[in-house]
């Protein structure tokens, strides 16, 4: 079908996991199958190709695929001409350079002439023509900690969540090149069919991603307190109240952004707010 768009994901991975978790909660249902490449939903026009990550940009920028999600690591890394649709939030990490622990280091210049092992060489070479720095790159496809401990190089250049796998080879994190996170990517024409599908898609993504990071707050307060905790909540228009059997007691509704929740939650109860409850919200449309 003209309006049926095929999406890029990752066939196995922590950023699979995400992704399908993203498509699942936009109300998409499919069934993918143990070891199957490609399948389609069944209540929406969308059609899966599970490849490997950095094969993703590369079958989006050929139009094989009109959309995808990738971590913006790999975007980079590949360096195929696609549009960047939006970011997704999610399997968020960092790629920084890493030394031996005895290595002395005092800033980017203590890697001047010296060898670097990695993954991503394109990414780290433009990094270092901007620091105006000179070294040997190293590239490694995989297992990219062991380089040092080997002499293969004095520094490395790889992902980092935790940082654990850095303290268990010896290694210690000195500097961050890159903040990555997954990317909603696009070929660069799309017919209007697509774009029409496409936007539907992005409406629900907006839908969750306002819902996680919002929630439905309750709580019981003192009639003569509303205005107060009113003016306290930093709700979307105004709150819901609703009075309680208790006379002189109402029961005030909102939504409210998580973090401000907790920056705002003394000021409830110093306010009379009693028996506060908060609630995950599923979608939210503005």
């Amino acid at each position: 079908m003209e309006n049926t768009l095929r999406l890029a994901i990752q066939k196995s991975g922590r950023l699979s996991e995400d992704s399908l978790k993203l498509i699942k909660e936009c109300g998409i249902s499919f069934s993918q199958g143990i070891g199957k490449l490609k399948c389609e939903a069944f209540n929406f026009p969308l059609e899966f190709l599970f490849l490997r990550d950095d094969d993703i940009p590369q079958y989006v920028s050929s139009g094989i695929a009109d959309i995808g999600i990738v971590g913006e690591n790999v975007l980079l890394e590949t360096g195929e001409e696609v549009k960047v649709i939006q970011q997704l939030g999610f399997s968020k990490c960092r790629l920084s350079l890493a030394v031996a622990n005895d290595f002395k280091f005092e800033d980017i210049r203590s890697l001047e002439g010296k060898n670097i092992a990695t993954s991503y060489p394109v990414i780290l070479q433009k990094y270092l023509d901007e620091k105006k720095i000179k070294a040997a790159i190293h590239v490694i496809s995989g297992s990219v900690e062991i380089a040092p401990s080997i002499g293969l190089a004095e520094a490395i250049c790889d992902l980092v969540s935790s940082g654990s796998t850095l303290l268990s080879n010896g290694l210690r994190e000195v500097e961050v090149v890159l903040k990555s996170e997954a990317v909603l990517i696009g070929h660069p024409q799309m017919n209007d069919n697509k774009q029409k599908t496409l936007s539907e898609l992005l409406f629900r993504i907006a839908a969750v991603q306002k819902a996680k990071d919002n929630k439905y707050i309750l709580m019981n307060v003192p009639n003569d307190a509303i205005d107060t905790i009113s003016k306290i909540l930093p709700v979307m228009k105004s709150p819901t109240i609703m009075p309680l059997t208790i006379k002189g007691w109402s029961s005030l509704h909102s939504v409210v952004k998580e973090d401000d929740f907790w920056r705002i939650i003394s000021e409830l109860k110093q306010a009379g707010a009693e028996g506060i409850l908060v609630i995950p919200i599923e979608k939210m449309i503005s």
